[in-house]
């Protein structure tokens, strides 16, 4: 085969929306009870997949909101509703860090740096 075929290339994208929405939503979670998102971790590699899941759960939400506003529907539900699935958490998921970010601002009183400085609140 020399390519994927549309419902196999469906299915990745929502396997890996459904884990950067997991390790989103557990870095709303630290973030909400200690004021600082996850720890770097070995090498800052989990830092690392932090930023990626953030930016995986944005690009869901900007590319459903776009294919809405163009042809009035979402994304594609894709083999077994994996796609939309994921679509739809990462609405949620993007709701609730809009309510952890308010938080964040009037408990904490900042907003951690995505990438920790020398002297900074977190790590």
């Amino acid at each position: 085969m020399s390519g994927l075929l549309s419902g196999d290339a469906q299915a990745i994208a929502g396997a890996v929306g459904l884990v950067a929405n997991g390790v989103t939503s557990w870095s709303l979670w630290v973030l909400y009870n200690t004021g600082c998102g996850l720890p770097p971790g070995p090498g800052g590699s989990l830092g690392a997949l932090e930023g990626v899941s953030y930016l995986v759960v944005t690009a869901f939400v900007v590319a459903a909101t776009a294919k809405k506003i163009k042809t009035g529907s979402g994304l594609p539900a894709g083999p077994g509703g994996v796609l939309g699935g994921a679509e739809g958490i990462s609405f949620l998921v993007a709701l609730i860090g809009l309510g952890v970010l308010a938080n964040q601002v009037l408990h904490f009183g900042y907003v951690p740096n995505a990438i920790p400085t020398e002297g900074g609140k977190c790590y």
